[in-house]
C-alpha cells in the first residue's frame, strides 16, 4: 500500500516549525499592537507560547495564554472570537498560497515548569540525586582493570 504524505512518523518538517514561528510572531505583534477590535480581547495580554501547524500547513493551533494565567477560558472564547479578523492580520504578512485555519489552545507548559521545580525541590529527589552524583565520583576514581 502506498503511504499518504502526510504519514510521517519523525515530527515536523523544517518548512512547518518555520511556518508555526511566523505565525507566532506575527500573531503576537498583532495582539501586542492592539490591532483587533474587541474590547475584551485589548484589555488582556495573552502570551502566544508556540504554533504548530498541520502537514499541509491549512490548520494552525496557537497554544496561548493570558499573562499571569488569569482566566484562559475567556482569553480562549475572545480568540475564537476574532478567529476571521486575526487570520485576516496573520495573511497580510505572511506569503502562504492559503490563510491557515486559526485554532487557540491553552498553554500548559508554564504549569508543567512549575510541578517539574517543585518534583526536583522536593527532599526525597535531591537525596537520590545526591547519591548519585556520589556513585558517578566513585565509578569515576577506579581507572578500570
Amino acid at each position: 500500500m502506498a503511504r499518504s504524505r502526510f504519514d510521517r512518523g519523525g515530527g515536523p518538517s523544517q518548512r512547518q516549525l518555520r511556518v508555526g514561528e511566523l505565525i507566532r510572531r506575527t500573531l503576537s505583534d498583532v495582539l501586542m499592537r492592539g490591532d483587533i477590535h474587541d474590547d475584551e480581547l485589548l484589555s488582556m495580554s495573552i502570551t502566544v507560547g508556540e504554533v504548530t501547524v498541520s502537514p499541509d500547513l491549512k490548520v494552525a493551533t496557537a497554544w496561548v495564554l493570558p499573562l499571569g494565567g488569569k482566566n484562559p477560558q475567556a482569553a480562549i472564547a475572545a480568540l475564537k472570537r476574532n478567529k476571521g479578523e486575526l487570520r485576516h492580520a496573520i495573511s497580510k504578512d505572511m506569503t502562504l498560497k492559503f490563510a491557515p485555519d486559526l485554532r487557540f489552545r491553552i498553554d500548559e507548559t508554564f504549569d508543567r515548569l512549575d510541578d517539574t521545580r517543585r518534583m526536583f525541590a522536593d527532599e526525597t529527589v535531591q537525596r537520590d540525586i545526591a547519591a548519585g552524583e556520589e556513585d558517578d565520583l566513585e565509578g569515576d576514581g577506579e581507572g578500570g582493570e
